[in-house]
């Protein structure tokens, strides 16, 4: 694990040691801040294997990408690549969806550069602890020490992580809506998020999002997660309008992914043209 030495003055890579690179970039995770401001903010998924489209939409103004590696086909060194290709005076901030509330799986998300990530299926307090813990360096975590690119062009960056790092939990079944008090008491947790299908596939209504129990649950989820003073976020409509969810007061809104605005460009053009498919 501890291929790089926690002080961030010089970077090792095998037997080759670099100085302190001449152009520093703190850590200073904005969305954090915003949503800790009970802010409103706009994000997408980023679930094509394109670099230069990841680069293109990073000029948009969403204010957060989701890379997502749990259900896209991408795996850590594509997220890396994702990231990299983002503009340098972007102003959206990367998170990556892992694939499992996993220690490995985390931490090489937080190595590679993410600001925060997204937990799935996180069910209980005591798997909100465990993904919070995996964010957190010793002693009040267990992520091992090892930052690569995260701390590439930061020399603080072992002294902001903790404090910088967002942690997102998913919920995504019934036993976690009947938890959600507890789960969003667990201190490190910035803010829940809906996954509706798995939401809908639990109360029984497999890709039925609009139905009454699945807005029900939604409803508690929220409810409990701004009584508790953290950032609620949902996945795009979730049964419901996305303007809807705006004026109830959502914090984070996810609007689309990048194959859905591919796709969406292309009919757009088609029915212009009056083209027939």
């Amino acid at each position: 694990m501890d291929n790089y030495p926690c002080s961030a003055k010089f970077y090792i890579h095998s037997n080759t040691v670099l100085s302190e690179p001449s152009k520093v970039n703190h850590l200073k995770n904005e969305l954090k801040r915003r949503l800790k401001n009970d802010e409103q903010v706009y994000g997408t998924w980023i679930t094509v294997e394109s670099p230069i489209a990841a680069e293109m939409m990073s000029s948009l103004g969403f204010d957060y990408f989701v890379i997502d590696t749990e259900h896209a086909p991408l795996d850590m060194r594509m997220a890396q690549t994702l990231m990299q290709a983002m503009r340098p005076d972007t102003k959206t901030t990367p998170i990556v969806r892992v694939w499992w509330n996993d220690l490995v799986a985390i931490k090489r998300a937080l190595d590679i550069g993410a600001y925060g990530i997204l937990v799935p299926w996180v069910n209980t307090k005591e798997e909100a602890e465990m993904a919070v813990k995996a964010t957190r360096y010793a002693p009040n975590g267990l992520r091992g020490c090892g930052p690569r690119r995260a701390a590439m062009f930061d020399p603080d960056y072992l002294k902001t992580a903790d404090q910088e790092i967002m942690v997102i939990v998913q919920i995504e079944t019934k036993e976690a809506v009947a938890n959600i008090e507890d789960i969003c008491s667990v201190e490190g947790v910035d803010a829940t998020y809906i996954g509706p299908a798995d939401l809908s596939a639990s109360h029984g209504h497999l890709g039925n999002m609009s139905h009454p129990e699945v807005q029900k649950a939604i409803d508690t989820v929220y409810d409990a997660t701004k009584a508790a003073g953290l950032a609620t976020g949902i996945h795009q409509a979730s049964g419901s309008s996305i303007p809807k969810r705006m004026a109830k007061g959502y914090n984070m809104v996810t609007i689309g992914n990048d194959l859905i605005y591919m796709k969406m460009g292309v009919q757009a053009q088609f029915k212009e043209l009056g083209i027939g498919r």
